[in-house]
Parts: C-alpha cells; sequence; structure tokens
C-alpha cells in the first residue's frame, strides 16, 4: 500500500506518514484530508516515503486528495521549506499558512462553472481596463459583475455580458466614449534612468540583486516597467511587491496603463476570500502574467518567474509580525536565487541592511540622484526651532505663515504627525494623572467621535467613555495632552475656516476604497491642505502640493529602540519627497527642540547617505545589526515572573550549547511594552556575529526549549526582529 508523508498545521517541527490507496509521484504537492486525533485536518503531501517508522497497523488511512487543482511545484515547496527553516517555524503551520484560507478549511471551496469562472475573469479584466473617463459604463460593469454572475448559469445578465466580451466590448465602450483607446505615452528615460535598465538588463543571466537607489520622484517605477516589459516580452513572469494595501491600486493602474494586454493579478489582504482563492488558482494554472502584491504575495506560486521587484524595500510592512515571522523583502531575494533571477530592491531610503550589502558588494548599486521631471527639484528643507517658535495648539508662527502663502496661491499642503486620533492621552491639570490602559501598559488615546469624545486604546482595541473627574484627585480639570490628526485637523479648520482640508490615516482610510477616492481628491485639486500620518508618506504623487509640514518627529530621538532613528529618518524624507514633484518648487518645514541633530542635517541636505555612514558607525561600535545576526525568544503570561522565570530556564538550558556555537545569550527582560490585552511580555535576545552560527544554535537550542514546562506561557521565536 503506497504511504504518504503529509506536513500539517500543528505547532510541531515533525510531519506525519498515512497509507493512501492510490497515489503517485503526481500528488506530492497537493492538499490532502487526513484523520488526526478526533479530527480531520487539511494537510500537504510532501514525499511517498518507501517505508515508515511507524508501525504498518498503526498508519490511518488518507481520507481523500484533492485533484481539483494542480499540485504546488517543487520550487515553491522549497521556497516554504527555506522559510520555516530559517525562521523556526513549524514546517506544516508555514506551508498552511502561504494557502489562501478557503484551501485550508476541510470541506472543499465551492467550484464554480469553467464557463461562468472565465467569465467572470473576463469581465474583471475589462472592468479594470475601462478607462476613469468611461464612468457611466464602469458602473454598468461593474453592476453586471456582482450580480448572479458567479454561480448562476441563468443569470438576468449573462448572455448580454457574455455578447460584449464576445464583440470586444473594451474596446466598443472605448470607441462609442472618446474614440479608439490610445495608449499613453511613454515618458523618456533620464539618462540616470537609462542606465540602471541597461545595467540590469546587461548582467550575465542569473541571480543578480539590485539595489536601486533613487531619490524621491526619480522614477524608479519607470525602471521597474521597462524591465519588466523586456521579461514579458521574453515569456516570463514578474513579481512585484509593495509595502501597503493602499498603494496596490495606484500602482495596479499604472502598470494596466502600461501593459493593457498582460495578465495582471493584484494580491493583497483586502480580498474576498473568493477572490483570493481565484488569484491563487490562476497563478498556480501558469494563467498570469504579473503579479503585484503585499508581503504575501511572495510565496505565489509562478511557474516562469523572470524578475523580482521590491518597492520601498526598507518597509518595515514587509516584516510579519506574528505566526511565520518572516521578511517578504529577505524571502524575495531567496527565492530569486534559488531560481537564478535578478531581483531589484528600490528604496530612497535604503534599510541599513540593504545599503551595507550593496557596501559590501553582495549587492549591485543602482544611483538615480535627480527628480525624472525636467522641471522638479529636491524640496528645501528648513529647521523650525520650537524653542524660540513655540507652537501654539501644534502650529509655530512660521508654519501658519507658510499655510497661508500657500492658500494664497492656490496650492495644497500637508502636514504630517504620525499620531492618530484626538490626543495621545487626557490628564489632570490638577495632580498630573494620565488615563491609562486598565489591559495594557500604555495610554489611553483620546478620539473624537462627532460631538462626543471617547477613549482607544491602540494596543488592545479597549473604548470606554472618558472620565468626568479626575480617579486619582477627583479635580474635573481634565485636558487633552498634545495633538493628534484629528486635533490638528480641528485646529486647521478653525485657523483657516476657508480651507478644504483631507484628513488621512487609519480611522478615514480603512474603508475599502477611501483611499483611493481621498486620492483622486487631492489630485483633483478639491483639497487644500492634507493631514496625514505615515500613510501619505509612501510612493504617492501629488503634483500640486509644495509645502510639507512636519510635527511631532523629536520623539523619535528619544526612543530606546536603535532602530528609532532609521525609521524616521526614512519617514521624513519619504514624506518630504511628496513635495514639489512637478514644476513648482516645494518647501519642507519641521518643527524640532534639536535643529543641531545630525538626522535632520542629513535631511536637510538630502544626504541619506551622510546619515547611513553615521548611523552605521554607531551600530557598528554597539555590535548591532548589520554587524550581529538577532532573534528573540518572546515570552508571555498572565504574570510577568511567569514569562521571565520561562526564559531565564530557556537561557539556563541554552548557555553550554551558545558557548560552542559562539553566540550570546543575554538576560530575560520585559518587553518595551510590557503588557498587552492583559497578557505580561517579556523577551530574551540571542545575538551572533555570524548567520550560520546563530540558525544552527536556534535549531538545536529550540528542542530543549519545547520540552520546558509550558502552561501557562506562551512563547514564540522571532529571527532578525524589527520590534523589540
Amino acid at each position: 500500500m503506497p504511504l504518504v508523508r503529509v506536513a500539517l498545521d500543528v505547532p510541531l517541527p515533525k510531519v506525519f506518514d498515512y497509507r493512501a490507496d492510490a497515489a503517485t509521484g503526481g500528488d506530492i504537492g497537493r492538499r490532502v484530508i487526513v484523520p488526526f486525533g478526533p479530527r480531520r485536518q487539511v494537510g500537504l503531501i510532501l514525499e511517498l516515503p518507501g517505508s515508515s517508522e511507524v508501525p504498518e497497523a498503526q498508519l490511518k488511512p488518507v481520507i481523500a486528495i484533492d485533484r481539483s487543482l494542480p499540485a504546488l511545484p517543487a520550487d515553491w515547496l522549497k521556497l516554504a521549506r527555506f522559510a520555516a527553516e530559517y525562521y523556526q517555524h513549524p514546517l506544516g503551520a508555514t506551508l498552511l499558512a502561504l494557502l489562501p484560507p478557503a484551501l485550508k478549511r476541510v470541506k472543499p471551496p465551492r467550484a464554480e462553472p469553467p464557463a461562468a469562472y472565465a467569465l467572470t475573469e473576463l469581465g474583471r479584466e475589462g472592468v479594470a481596463r475601462l478607462s476613469p473617463r468611461a464612468k457611466a459604463q464602469r458602473q454598468l460593469a461593474e453592476r453586471l459583475l456582482t450580480g448572479p454572475l458567479a454561480g448562476d448559469e441563468a443569470g438576468p445578465w449573462r448572455s448580454r455580458l457574455r455578447a460584449w466580451l464576445q464583440a470586444g466590448w473594451v474596446q466598443a465602450v472605448e470607441a462609442a466614449a472618446h474614440g479608439p483607446v490610445v495608449p499613453p505615452p511613454r515618458p523618456e528615460l533620464t539618462p540616470d534612468q537609462r542606465a540602471a535598465v541597461a545595467a540590469v538588463r546587461g548582467a550575465p543571466a542569473g541571480f543578480s540583486a539590485w539595489l536601486l537607489h533613487g531619490v524621491t520622484g526619480s522614477g524608479k517605477t519607470e525602471v521597474y516597467l521597462h524591465l519588466i516589459e523586456a521579461q514579458l516580452a521574453a515569456g516570463r513572469q514578474a513579481l512585484v511587491l509593495v509595502p501597503e494595501i493602499h498603494l496596490t491600486p495606484q500602482t495596479e493602474a499604472a502598470f494596466r496603463r502600461r501593459f493593457p494586454t498582460a495578465r495582471l493579478l493584484s494580491l493583497h489582504s483586502g480580498l474576498a476570500e473568493g477572490e483570493r482563492l481565484r488569484a491563487w488558482r490562476a497563478c498556480l494554472e501558469g494563467r498570469v502574467d504579473l503579479v503585484l502584491g503585499t508581503r504575501l504575495a511572495v510565496f505565489t506560486p509562478l511557474d516562469h518567474l523572470g524578475l523580482i521587484v521590491v518597492d520601498e524595500e526598507h518597509d518595515s510592512s514587509y516584516k510579519q509580525q506574528e505566526g511565520l515571522r518572516y521578511s517578504a523583502r529577505d524571502v524575495a531575494v531567496w527565492r530569486a536565487r534559488q531560481l537564478g533571477i535578478p531581483i531589484v530592491l528600490g528604496s530612497a531610503t535604503p534599510a541599513l541592511e540593504t545599503w551595507h550589502n550593496a557596501a559590501r558588494g553582495r549587492y549591485r548599486k543602482l544611483e538615480l540622484p535627480q527628480r525624472a521631471h525636467a522641471e522638479a527639484e529636491l524640496p528645501a528643507v528648513k529647521l523650525i526651532d520650537t524653542r524660540s517658535d513655540r507652537p501654539r495648539q501644534g502650529l509655530s508662527a512660521s508654519l501658519v505663515r507658510a499655510l497661508q502663502d500657500r492658500l494664497a496661491r492656490g496650492e495644497q499642503s500637508l502636514l504630517f504627525i504620525n499620531r492618530r486620533g484626538y490626543a495621545p492621552t487626557l490628564y489632570c491639570n490638577a495632580c498630573g494623572y494620565v488615563v491609562p490602559c486598565p489591559r495594557c501598559s500604555a495610554h489611553q488615546v483620546l478620539h473624537r467621535k462627532g460631538d462626543k469624545f471617547e477613549l482607544r486604546c491602540h494596543h488592545c482595541g479597549l473604548m470606554s467613555r472618558p472620565p468626568e473627574i479626575c480617579p486619582d484627585c477627583g479635580s474635573p480639570d481634565l485636558r487633552p495632552a498634545g495633538q493628534g490628526t484629528q486635533r490638528l485637523e480641528e485646529t486647521l479648520a478653525a485657523q483657516f475656516p476657508e480651507a478644504r482640508i483631507l484628513r488621512i490615516d487609519r480611522d478615514t482610510a480603512s474603508r475599502r476604497g477611501a483611499f483611493a477616492a481621498m486620492r483622486e481628491a487631492v489630485n483633483a485639486r478639491e483639497v487644500d491642505i492634507l493631514v496625514g500620518t505615515q500613510i501619505v508618506t509612501k510612493g504617492h504623487d501629488f503634483p500640486h502640493l509644495t509645502l510639507v509640514g512636519v510635527l511631532g518627529a523629536d520623539q523619535a530621538l528619544l526612543s530606546p529602540d536603535f532602530r528609532a532613528t532609521e525609521r524616521l529618518f526614512a519617514q521624513l524624507m519619504q514624506v518630504a519627497g511628496r513635495a514639489g514633484r512637478a514644476e513648482r518648487p516645494g518647501e519642507v518645514l519641521v518643527q524640532t527642540a534639536y535643529p543641531g541633530h545630525p538626522l535632520y542635517r542629513a535631511l536637510q541636505a538630502h544626504d541619506f547617505a551622510r546619515f547611513a555612514a553615521q548611523t552605521l558607525k554607531e551600530r557598528r561600535e554597539a555590535e548591532f545589526p548589520p554587524y550581529s545576526h538577532q532573534a528573540l525568544l518572546r515570552a508571555e503570561a498572565e504574570r510577568i515572573d511567569d514569562a521571565l522565570a520561562f526564559l531565564e530556564k530557556a537561557r539556563q538550558a541554552g548557555l553550554a550549547l551558545a558557548r560552542q556555537h559562539g553566540v550570546s545569550l543575554y538576560d530575560p527582560t520585559p518587553a518595551l511594552l510590557a503588557r498587552v490585552a492583559r497578557r505580561e511580555r517579556a523577551q530574551l535576545l540571542i545575538q551572533s556575529r555570524a548567520r550560520g552560527p546563530l540558525q544552527r544554535f536556534l535549531t538545536a537550542w529550540l528542542e530543549a526549549v519545547r520540552g520546558l514546562q509550558l502552561r501557562p506561557v506562551k512563547w514564540s521565536i522571532d529571527v532578525d526582529p524589527l520590534d523589540f
């Protein structure tokens, strides 16, 4: 009787053997339903072993092998194995985490009739290709596609849409409305862009990693488009990663305009379950040319992949913070090496690890030092010393004058403050009491909702009404402390009643389509002043925006996190890059009490290399990454003593092994945010000068850690952590 070796979603680093009636080599990589304890589970077949260590009488039979989908390819399985091994996560849990949710359930997903499936896919493709001008036709097409199309063969709109598709309806609608579809003009490449494209395309076949370091507005996307065009022309596929879901529609629109006949898919967490399954299936079956997506898209199965692009490669959104704690950027580099293809990492502010790799020659560096628009220049950055020009309600007199000037000239302004809500805290003016979250070691944030206020914890989600008197001293003098996006919006409305103000943060942009509508309003010049968090700093092109004001940046300079200044510099360079991207000059005003800080001086000069050199010098002296490699053993329990005690046991269990591998084990400490949702959190830092010894230590040590008494403690391992 054939045997199959199956990976299951269990917290154990092992696979399981089962009997199968008719398994063949073609079933490796297929979904399988098997009994596991009292339940049935979904797994993946990894191999067909000739024998098993489990006695034959104890081997359970496979319930079903799902052959409705192609088997996952060997290179995809190898990629998943790498992720499981490197990030020290159970193989089965890793594999199942990478599948669409519909494929993780024992009950198989509902199969769509082939004709209906194809019609849906063609219809969606047609809607995407309609230009924004054909608004009425687009709305009608979208109504057709959201009707009973996918499952009802007798749907009332089916014959009508089928006729449109057969007649080439996209071209027909466009021609009827505005004449024949005209491809968008291709901008002429700058000399630096041409050199970058030529360098990548002229490199010998095989793996190569490129850092495309270009100032904001330098046209990195145009370089990507030219490189992708060559791959599509050669019959190969391309994978493009972006850091945030909000960037996906904007990037998708640009790529669809350039490649109107390419089969393009967009993958991100905003997709409905059915959409994600259809997209995954299309990729698995080889019916896709170009994939755009956020971090999980790095694991998309693609059989003819020829190029990977990671845009804004420095962004922390590429790091998964729970479960399989992978870095999509680093996995992408490994995948490119595995397949022997080029990968391009693009950023105006590269991660210091990436910059260091380029300096060592592991990556090849391409520079775009000038903006692509012929008349666009980098904005002038000025520092407002808040010790002399003291802000009132968050705004200094210099910033107010600059806003007035832009309003008078009909230009747009952006105020960047990375704090959503009305105010960071509510405090008592009599005794200094600050309202805490009862479940977390953090303050509750004051939010305004209509005419009322509420307190929210941004870590556990707790919401409550603000107290009417101070819980400590009984004083009624409770006041909001500091500025959030809501309060700043209110202040601007009072200061500039004639201005059209738009706030863009997670609270306003969370609805599907909301961010795209906001961006269109800005581009249509229906907005005078934007107020935004880091959402607005990433890759958006606002041609009429000439002023950026930065509030509250100094807080990162005082953070105990050694990566805080790197994140701050990247944020400020990115937000500064929103100003002056067309023919009008831009200006950036940064309110700070530390105008002499080296970070701000490098920002004024738009000199990332200077900032990187100084920061890397500090990292080398402190033996921080990239001059060392780290992992964190994280633990949480109801009592901090339990978490710390577990970590100390783990440390003791690894001391001899650490000496053997040349690895440092540090003392357990509470996490920077020590309590979240009534769970106390602690961590143990593991550090090594080389990646190999660290990996070998972790593999052996975690076997011992799994044998410790765990009842009151949950633990996880985080390799290459970004947050402490």
